[in-house]
């Protein structure tokens, strides 16, 4: 029920942050609704993995830390043609709704943190969800630079701080699901 919960959050987060990113040309912000996108797949996938054993949960959690360095690296492809066409990004658009999407992130990781440590695969959600925190904190910070400075360069330098993080966070889920594994198996012995 929690993980439900916390994929309409992340479906939400998609909308908001690709609808207003899109308009007001943030890599910032789509780069936000990519990895929500990977979170909401990452869910899904963890909602399989209730109730399934050790060894489920761990090829649950090791497709979302491949989903989530693929993601990270087609942001990266992003913020490179941003880069080069020069788009202008409206800092109020950005700071409105990382505003709007840290508050709902924040109610989906008291969500999550209500259930414990129930298996790798909601230990992914949680390093998810904590990366989304940093996230939006940086775009805030960027539409500030963006405003300040009438420069897009902030929020391109935020969307490669966000690749970093998603890329960093689908290596740890990839870590945790590989000593998972081998956990479930030693325990098989």
């Amino acid at each position: 029920k929690t993980l439900k919960q916390v994929l309409g959050i992340n479906m939400f987060q998609v909308a908001l942050a690709g609808i207003v990113g899109f308009i007001a040309n943030s890599t910032g912000l789509l780069g936000a609704a990519l990895d929500n996108l990977a979170d909401s797949a990452v869910y899904i996938v963890s909602i399989y993995a209730v109730g399934k054993g050790a060894v489920a949960q761990s090829r649950a959690a090791n497709l979302s830390g491949v989903l989530l360095i693929g993601l990270g690296l087609l942001l990266l492809g992003e913020v490179i043609r941003r880069f080069l066409t020069e788009a202008e990004p409206i800092g109020w658009a950005m700071i409105i709704t990382a505003i709007i999407n840290a508050a709902s992130n924040l109610f989906a990781l008291r969500l999550l943190k209500s259930q414990g440590e129930r298996g790798v695969h909601m230990k992914a959600s949680m390093v998810f969800t904590s990366n989304d925190m940093l996230v939006n904190l940086g775009i805030v910070l960027s539409g500030i630079g963006v405003m300040l400075l009438n420069s897009p360069l902030p929020d391109l330098i935020i969307s490669l701080i966000t690749v970093g993080i998603v890329l960093k966070g689908g290596y740890e889920i990839l870590k945790e699901a590989k000593k998972a594994r081998r956990q479930a198996e030693n325990d098989q012995k």
